[in-house]
Protein backbone atom coordinates (compact mmCIF):
# COMPACT_ATOMS: atom_id res chain seq x y z
CA UNK A 1 0.00 0.00 0.00
CA UNK A 2 1.48 3.81 -0.86
CA UNK A 3 2.29 6.01 2.14
CA UNK A 4 0.45 9.14 2.30
CA UNK A 5 3.25 10.99 0.85
CA UNK A 6 2.63 9.13 -2.26
CA UNK A 7 -1.00 9.76 -2.21
CA UNK A 8 0.02 13.42 -2.54
CA UNK A 9 2.53 12.83 -5.15
CA UNK A 10 -0.51 11.15 -7.30
CA UNK A 11 -2.96 13.68 -5.92
CA UNK A 12 -0.96 16.73 -7.32
CA UNK A 13 -0.30 14.38 -10.51
CA UNK A 14 -4.17 14.66 -11.39
CA UNK A 15 -4.32 17.66 -10.41
CA UNK A 16 -1.77 19.53 -12.97
CA UNK A 17 -2.15 16.57 -15.99
CA UNK A 18 1.59 17.13 -16.30
CA UNK A 19 4.62 15.70 -15.50
CA UNK A 20 6.50 19.27 -15.34
CA UNK A 21 4.58 21.15 -13.51
CA UNK A 22 3.87 18.36 -10.66
CA UNK A 23 7.37 18.12 -10.28
CA UNK A 24 7.66 21.94 -9.57
CA UNK A 25 5.58 21.71 -7.04
CA UNK A 26 6.63 18.89 -5.37
CA UNK A 27 10.81 19.81 -5.30
CA UNK A 28 11.64 16.58 -7.14
CA UNK A 29 12.85 16.40 -10.80
CA UNK A 30 11.27 14.99 -13.57
CA UNK A 31 13.20 11.86 -13.43
CA UNK A 32 13.15 11.15 -10.06
CA UNK A 33 9.02 11.58 -10.15
CA UNK A 34 8.90 9.24 -13.32
CA UNK A 35 10.58 6.82 -10.89
CA UNK A 36 8.23 6.76 -8.42
CA UNK A 37 5.14 7.18 -10.25
CA UNK A 38 6.72 3.59 -12.24
CA UNK A 39 6.89 2.28 -8.71
CA UNK A 40 3.61 3.63 -7.39
CA UNK A 41 2.27 2.14 -10.67
CA UNK A 42 3.92 -1.52 -10.07
CA UNK A 43 2.53 -1.50 -6.47
CA UNK A 44 -0.96 -1.46 -8.06
CA UNK A 45 -0.26 -3.57 -10.48
CA UNK A 46 -1.71 -1.08 -13.45
CA UNK A 47 -1.01 1.90 -15.39
CA UNK A 48 -2.65 4.98 -13.66
CA UNK A 49 -1.46 7.18 -16.22
CA UNK A 50 -0.55 7.67 -19.86
CA UNK A 51 1.83 9.45 -21.41
CA UNK A 52 1.93 11.70 -24.24
CA UNK A 53 3.56 14.82 -25.72
CA UNK A 54 0.52 17.00 -24.48
CA UNK A 55 0.69 15.75 -21.18
CA UNK A 56 -0.56 13.34 -18.83
CA UNK A 57 -4.20 11.39 -18.87
CA UNK A 58 -5.68 9.17 -16.36
CA UNK A 59 -6.79 5.68 -17.19
CA UNK A 60 -10.29 4.06 -15.79
CA UNK A 61 -8.28 2.34 -12.86
CA UNK A 62 -6.49 5.51 -12.38
CA UNK A 63 -9.52 7.39 -11.97
CA UNK A 64 -10.96 4.84 -9.10
CA UNK A 65 -7.38 5.39 -7.57
CA UNK A 66 -7.11 8.93 -7.52
CA UNK A 67 -10.76 9.17 -5.80
CA UNK A 68 -9.86 6.90 -3.32
CA UNK A 69 -6.69 8.76 -2.84
CA UNK A 70 -8.28 12.08 -3.00
CA UNK A 71 -10.54 10.47 -0.03
CA UNK A 72 -8.23 9.66 2.05
CA UNK A 73 -6.02 13.21 2.24
CA UNK A 74 -9.24 14.90 2.77
CA UNK A 75 -10.10 12.33 5.70
CA UNK A 76 -6.30 13.08 7.00
CA UNK A 77 -6.88 16.56 7.14
CA UNK A 78 -9.91 16.51 8.83
CA UNK A 79 -8.24 14.27 11.45
CA UNK A 80 -5.52 16.84 11.60
CA UNK A 81 -8.54 19.76 12.49
CA UNK A 82 -9.77 17.49 14.92
CA UNK A 83 -6.35 17.51 16.38
CA UNK A 84 -5.50 21.12 16.34
CA UNK A 85 -9.02 22.21 17.54
CA UNK A 86 -8.03 20.26 20.78
CA UNK A 87 -4.53 21.78 21.27
CA UNK A 88 -4.89 25.24 22.67
CA UNK A 89 -4.25 28.35 20.92
CA UNK A 90 -5.01 28.53 17.11
CA UNK A 91 -3.18 26.63 14.73
CA UNK A 92 -4.23 24.48 11.32
CA UNK A 93 -5.09 25.82 7.71
CA UNK A 94 -7.94 28.09 7.14
CA UNK A 95 -9.34 27.16 3.72
CA UNK A 96 -10.95 30.13 2.26
CA UNK A 97 -13.00 30.36 -1.34
CA UNK A 98 -13.34 34.12 -2.36
CA UNK A 99 -15.07 35.82 -5.16
CA UNK A 100 -12.33 37.40 -6.86
CA UNK A 101 -12.88 40.73 -6.81
CA UNK A 102 -12.96 40.31 -3.21
CA UNK A 103 -9.39 38.63 -3.02
CA UNK A 104 -7.94 41.08 -4.77
CA UNK A 105 -9.40 44.63 -3.67
CA UNK A 106 -10.16 43.83 0.20
CA UNK A 107 -9.54 40.30 1.71
CA UNK A 108 -5.28 40.99 1.31
CA UNK A 109 -5.57 43.33 4.47
CA UNK A 110 -7.86 40.94 6.44
CA UNK A 111 -5.24 37.95 5.96
CA UNK A 112 -2.37 40.19 7.01
CA UNK A 113 -4.04 41.08 9.71
CA UNK A 114 -4.83 36.98 10.64
CA UNK A 115 -0.92 36.01 9.79
CA UNK A 116 0.43 38.55 12.10
CA UNK A 117 -2.28 37.79 14.78
CA UNK A 118 -1.99 33.89 14.92
CA UNK A 119 1.23 33.46 13.09
CA UNK A 120 1.09 29.37 13.67
CA UNK A 121 -2.21 29.10 11.42
CA UNK A 122 -1.81 28.32 7.68
CA UNK A 123 -4.12 29.66 4.63
CA UNK A 124 -5.37 27.83 1.68
CA UNK A 125 -6.92 30.83 -0.67
CA UNK A 126 -9.16 29.63 -3.94
CA UNK A 127 -10.17 32.85 -6.36
CA UNK A 128 -13.23 32.81 -8.55
CA UNK A 129 -16.43 33.48 -9.69
CA UNK A 130 -19.20 33.55 -6.69
CA UNK A 131 -20.65 30.54 -8.65
CA UNK A 132 -17.36 28.33 -7.89
CA UNK A 133 -17.18 29.85 -4.33
CA UNK A 134 -20.61 27.82 -3.65
CA UNK A 135 -19.48 24.55 -5.55
CA UNK A 136 -16.52 24.50 -3.38
CA UNK A 137 -18.69 25.18 -0.52
CA UNK A 138 -20.85 22.56 -1.53
CA UNK A 139 -17.89 20.02 -2.05
CA UNK A 140 -16.87 20.32 1.62
CA UNK A 141 -13.20 22.03 0.09
CA UNK A 142 -13.22 25.00 1.87
CA UNK A 143 -14.29 26.26 4.96
CA UNK A 144 -15.78 29.51 4.62
CA UNK A 145 -16.65 31.14 1.29
CA UNK A 146 -16.81 34.35 0.48
CA UNK A 147 -19.48 35.77 -2.38
CA UNK A 148 -21.07 38.90 -4.10
CA UNK A 149 -24.98 39.35 -4.31
CA UNK A 150 -27.29 37.44 -2.63
CA UNK A 151 -26.37 33.89 -1.23
CA UNK A 152 -28.88 31.04 -1.45
CA UNK A 153 -27.33 29.35 0.91
CA UNK A 154 -28.65 27.15 4.55
CA UNK A 155 -25.69 27.43 6.30
CA UNK A 156 -24.62 29.78 8.51
CA UNK A 157 -23.84 33.49 6.84
CA UNK A 158 -22.27 36.67 7.60
CA UNK A 159 -22.94 40.06 5.88
CA UNK A 160 -19.74 41.87 5.37
CA UNK A 161 -19.85 45.34 3.85
CA UNK A 162 -22.17 46.86 0.72
CA UNK A 163 -20.84 49.15 -1.55
CA UNK A 164 -21.98 51.55 -4.10
CA UNK A 165 -22.20 50.68 -8.18
CA UNK A 166 -20.19 53.86 -10.00
CA UNK A 167 -20.29 55.19 -13.22
CA UNK A 168 -16.56 55.76 -13.83
CA UNK A 169 -15.14 57.68 -16.96
CA UNK A 170 -12.60 60.22 -18.08
CA UNK A 171 -15.07 62.41 -19.45
CA UNK A 172 -18.34 61.76 -18.57
CA UNK A 173 -20.40 63.88 -15.55
CA UNK A 174 -23.71 62.75 -15.86
CA UNK A 175 -25.25 59.38 -16.78
CA UNK A 176 -27.02 60.70 -19.54
CA UNK A 177 -24.36 61.71 -21.19
CA UNK A 178 -23.87 58.18 -22.08
CA UNK A 179 -26.02 58.79 -25.11
CA UNK A 180 -23.68 61.42 -26.35
CA UNK A 181 -20.43 59.80 -26.23
CA UNK A 182 -19.21 58.14 -29.28
CA UNK A 183 -16.63 55.84 -26.89
CA UNK A 184 -18.01 52.53 -26.11
CA UNK A 185 -19.53 50.88 -22.59
CA UNK A 186 -16.88 48.77 -21.32
CA UNK A 187 -18.76 45.80 -19.32
CA UNK A 188 -17.63 43.02 -17.10
CA UNK A 189 -19.55 39.93 -17.26
CA UNK A 190 -19.95 37.29 -14.53
CA UNK A 191 -21.79 34.38 -13.66
CA UNK A 192 -23.74 36.22 -11.25
CA UNK A 193 -26.96 38.59 -11.47
CA UNK A 194 -24.51 42.16 -11.44
CA UNK A 195 -24.00 41.68 -14.98
CA UNK A 196 -28.00 41.71 -15.81
CA UNK A 197 -28.25 44.05 -12.85
CA UNK A 198 -26.30 47.29 -14.93
CA UNK A 199 -28.62 45.80 -18.03
CA UNK A 200 -31.32 46.27 -15.97
CA UNK A 201 -30.25 50.10 -14.66
CA UNK A 202 -29.25 50.97 -18.35
CA UNK A 203 -32.63 50.27 -20.08
CA UNK A 204 -34.76 51.66 -17.34
CA UNK A 205 -33.18 55.04 -17.54
CA UNK A 206 -32.50 55.06 -21.16
CA UNK A 207 -34.89 52.70 -22.79
CA UNK A 208 -32.37 51.92 -25.58
CA UNK A 209 -28.91 50.26 -25.52
CA UNK A 210 -25.42 52.01 -25.53
CA UNK A 211 -23.88 52.65 -28.75
CA UNK A 212 -21.12 50.69 -28.42
CA UNK A 213 -20.06 48.01 -26.25
CA UNK A 214 -17.00 46.19 -25.39
CA UNK A 215 -17.77 43.49 -23.58
CA UNK A 216 -14.66 41.47 -20.71
CA UNK A 217 -14.70 38.47 -18.48
CA UNK A 218 -12.32 40.01 -15.86
CA UNK A 219 -13.69 43.27 -13.95
CA UNK A 220 -9.63 44.39 -13.31
CA UNK A 221 -9.58 44.46 -17.38
CA UNK A 222 -12.92 46.54 -17.44
CA UNK A 223 -10.83 48.89 -14.73
CA UNK A 224 -7.82 49.12 -16.14
CA UNK A 225 -9.36 50.22 -19.74
CA UNK A 226 -11.43 52.83 -18.23
CA UNK A 227 -8.92 54.52 -16.39
CA UNK A 228 -6.88 54.43 -19.77
CA UNK A 229 -9.82 56.49 -21.12
CA UNK A 230 -10.76 53.78 -23.50
CA UNK A 231 -14.04 53.62 -22.78
CA UNK A 232 -16.45 54.20 -19.82
CA UNK A 233 -18.01 51.45 -17.32
CA UNK A 234 -19.70 50.80 -14.42
CA UNK A 235 -17.63 49.41 -11.22
CA UNK A 236 -18.47 48.91 -7.50
CA UNK A 237 -16.77 50.85 -5.24
CA UNK A 238 -14.33 47.84 -3.63
CA UNK A 239 -12.23 48.23 -6.84
CA UNK A 240 -11.55 52.13 -6.92
CA UNK A 241 -9.90 53.70 -4.21
CA UNK A 242 -8.73 57.61 -3.42
CA UNK A 243 -5.81 57.25 -6.07
CA UNK A 244 -6.98 57.90 -9.04
CA UNK A 245 -6.68 61.26 -11.17
CA UNK A 246 -9.03 62.37 -13.31
CA UNK A 247 -11.75 60.23 -13.26
CA UNK A 248 -15.29 61.20 -12.46
CA UNK A 249 -17.16 58.40 -10.16
CA UNK A 250 -21.20 58.69 -10.42
CA UNK A 251 -22.93 56.49 -8.05
CA UNK A 252 -25.85 54.85 -9.78
CA UNK A 253 -29.34 55.32 -8.13
CA UNK A 254 -32.85 52.67 -7.99
CA UNK A 255 -35.80 53.68 -9.19
CA UNK A 256 -36.83 55.16 -5.56
CA UNK A 257 -33.47 57.52 -5.77
CA UNK A 258 -31.87 54.61 -3.53
CA UNK A 259 -27.83 54.04 -4.29
CA UNK A 260 -27.40 50.91 -6.15
CA UNK A 261 -25.11 48.31 -4.34
CA UNK A 262 -23.76 44.88 -4.24
CA UNK A 263 -23.65 42.61 -1.03
CA UNK A 264 -20.48 40.96 -0.08
CA UNK A 265 -21.27 37.62 2.41
CA UNK A 266 -19.39 35.12 4.14
CA UNK A 267 -20.30 31.90 3.74
CA UNK A 268 -20.23 28.01 5.64
CA UNK A 269 -21.36 25.29 7.02
CA UNK A 270 -21.39 25.34 11.19
CA UNK A 271 -19.33 22.43 12.00
CA UNK A 272 -16.05 24.84 10.22
CA UNK A 273 -17.25 27.72 11.54
CA UNK A 274 -16.13 25.24 15.08
CA UNK A 275 -13.09 24.87 14.20
CA UNK A 276 -10.47 27.54 15.89
CA UNK A 277 -8.58 28.78 12.71
CA UNK A 278 -12.15 29.45 11.22
CA UNK A 279 -13.92 31.14 14.43
CA UNK A 280 -10.73 33.38 14.96
CA UNK A 281 -10.92 34.07 11.30
CA UNK A 282 -14.33 35.09 11.57
CA UNK A 283 -14.38 37.05 14.61
CA UNK A 284 -10.75 38.76 13.02
CA UNK A 285 -13.22 40.15 10.31
CA UNK A 286 -15.55 41.53 12.90
CA UNK A 287 -13.29 43.63 14.22
CA UNK A 288 -11.73 44.87 11.21
CA UNK A 289 -15.21 45.34 9.53
CA UNK A 290 -16.08 47.47 12.45
CA UNK A 291 -12.89 49.46 13.06
CA UNK A 292 -13.36 50.30 9.07
CA UNK A 293 -16.77 51.75 9.24
CA UNK A 294 -16.06 52.92 12.80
Amino acid sequence: MSSLSEFQLLSVLAQEMNMRKASERLFVSQPALSQRLQTIEKEWGTKLFIRSQKGLALTPAGEHVIQFVNDVLNKQEKVRETIHALQDGVSGTLKIAVASIVGQNWLPQVLKKFIDTYPQAKISLVTGWSSEILKCLYDDQVHIGIIRGTPDWKGLKIHLFSDQLLLVDREITRPEQVLETERPFIQFKSDSNYYQEIQDWWMRNFKTYPKKTIVVDQIETCKQMTFNGIGYSILPAITLNHTEKNLFKIPLVDENGEPLKRDTWLLGYESAFQLKQVSAFVELIKEYISEFHS
